[in-house]
């Protein structure tokens, strides 16, 4: 068995104390309630999981072709470091469409049997969703009008639409069960980076109160109306932002199992790497402090649910920016983007070939970061 494993399956077999506070969890009824433990007791363990999006179906130089019979064992992280990511992302665009395929041209089945596979490995698999707008037909970037949000609530034009929408996700998140045919549990990240506006749900596309309520109706569908009983809820806003902007558009604690974070690191106009690398340990501590204290107040796990510097030019970032950045915070994990097998330059995570490879293994197996040891 696995050292993740190990970690996850000691967690089930009791109620775990919540690192803020030890306040008890309460009895685990739901693959969802089993699996936020499970991740209270990572981070009670002091270890944070490394994650990595698309990580099973594409890589740099290479796709799964084979939809039902590739035995899912190609990974970049894996050809690096020797052992799978222990969080693997995948993105639901496209499901409200009806499309065999998401946005990124991943089948549906395909990743179906990949989070599922994942899971069976000791993993956790995390969700994101892009969707199509439904008031102009565009995709999840088209921000042309500021009544998307208003048009899909109750009483909006494009309501009815859209519950069908989220009828098509349900579906498939309710087809997510193990060999024994139990739910498996996956972390569900809705409505993400919306303190930017260059998706449709965006600060500057709908109100305070538009968004909760949006955030509040998904989460009434899928886990009412649906009954859905294996999701654990991410709440994830952009970076750059102070603790009440944060906050200004939390749903509530009902509604959130987890705090999240989107931040990348970049390299601005005319700045050198090295300003750029401390700019951003200096951002990402500023900002895992706030939320580390709210995460305490309000009883949450947190996370870093997306990160990454494109290309990754720096040789030494995986050691010398990303783990001094966050090895002092209680995070339950931190994701890297995907590296697009059709953009040579798009990738987040070290490949065989990569001049970061070295580092990436050197960080894996730093005294921190926990990954997927088969």
């Amino acid at each position: 068995m696995n050292k993740l494993s190990i970690i996850l399956l000691s967690a089930a077999s009791a109620v775990a104390l919540a690192a803020c506070g030890n306040k008890e969890v309460k009895p685990m009824e739901t693959p969802k309630d089993r699996l936020v433990a499970q991740l209270f007791d990572v981070v009670k363990s002091g270890k944070i999981l490394y994650g990595h999006q698309d990580d099973l179906v594409y890589g740099h130089a290479w796709k799964v072709e084979d939809v039902k019979n590739d035995p899912l064992e190609r990974s970049d992280v894996k050809a690096v470091t020797g052992a799978f990511p222990a969080i693997v992302g995948f993105d639901l665009g496209g499901i409200e469409m009806g499309w065999e395929a998401n946005l990124d041209g991943v089948s549906f089945d395909l990743m179906r049997r990949a989070a599922v596979t994942h899971a069976a490995r000791g993993g956790v698999v995390t969700f994101s969703w892009h969707p199509r707008n439904p008031l102009t037909g565009g995709d999840a970037w088209d921000v042309s009008s500021d009544q998307v949000v208003a048009s899909i609530l109750e009483g909006g034009e494009k309501h009815d639409l859209f519950l069908q929408w989220l009828g098509r996700a349900a579906d498939f998140l309710e087809t997510l069960k193990d060999a024994d045919g139990q739910p498996v549990a996956v972390l569900f990240r809705p409505w993400h980076e919306h303190t930017g506006s260059w998706f449709w749900w965006g600060e500057n596309l709908c109100s305070e109160q538009q968004y909760k309520d949006l955030f509040r109706m998904t989460y009434g569908y899928l886990t009412g109306t649906r009954g859905l009983t294996n999701l654990v809820w991410v709440y994830s806003p952009g970076s750059g932002i102070t603790p009440q902007r944060y906050m200004s558009r939390y749903p509530g604690d009902e509604f959130v199992d987890m705090l999240g974070s989107d931040d990348y690191q970049s390299v601005g106009g005319g700045q050198s790497l090295a300003d750029a690398e401390a700019g951003y340990i200096a951002g990402m501590k500023e900002s895992l402090t706030f939320m580390n204290a709210l995460a305490q107040e309000h009883e949450k796990l947190m996370c870093l649910s997306e990160t990454g510097f494109e290309g990754i030019p720096d040789p030494s970032w995986w050691t010398s920016t990303l783990l001094p950045a966050i090895q002092d915070f209680p995070i339950a994990y931190v994701l890297t983007w995907r590296n697009a097998h059709d953009k040579p330059g798009h990738f987040y995570a070290a490949w065989p070939e990569s001049g970061d490879a070295a580092d990436f293994k050197a960080f894996a197996e730093s005294d921190n970061i926990l990954m997927l040891n088969e």
